[in-house]
């Protein structure tokens, strides 16, 4: 039985998770490619600081163009990159068009990338 803070004892003889399989350690690569292709578009200041804006629900391009310091003309491209990489959806009220994340895990994978930032520039110690 396992203690608490332990991993349970595999039913396999010898079994380690340091001793897997390298198949199952390894990325199939259209998961990487895939998860490559997402950092990628993170990887742009105002593309950041727009999905941080759509952590907490939908908003027009004009909030977002204020909040990310650009342009409604530049949100919109890079809104539009974002909703073709699938990390924000779109949808009309009116002749408006709101964004939001696509996913709790696209606000989780910012909010982390962001929280990891803040360590750094802070020099808060990371968690274990």
């Amino acid at each position: 039985m396992a203690h608490q803070g332990e991993q349970p004892a595999s039913s396999e003889p010898g079994h380690h998770p340091d001793h897997a399989d390298p198949a199952e350690r390894t990325l199939p690569d259209p998961v990487v490619d895939t998860a490559v292709g997402f950092l990628d578009l993170l990887a742009e200041p105002s593309r950041l600081r727009l999905l941080w804006a759509l952590r907490d629900g939908e908003l027009g391009v004009s909030a977002l163009a204020e909040t990310a310091g650009c342009s409604p003309t530049a949100a919109s491209q890079h809104l539009a990159k974002l909703r073709l990489g699938g990390l924000v959806e779109q949808r009309a009220e009116g002749r408006a068009r709101l964004y939001r994340l696509r996913g709790s895990h696209i606000r989780r994978l910012v909010e982390e990338v962001v929280g990891h930032a803040e360590h750094a520039v802070r020099g808060i110690p990371y968690d274990l």
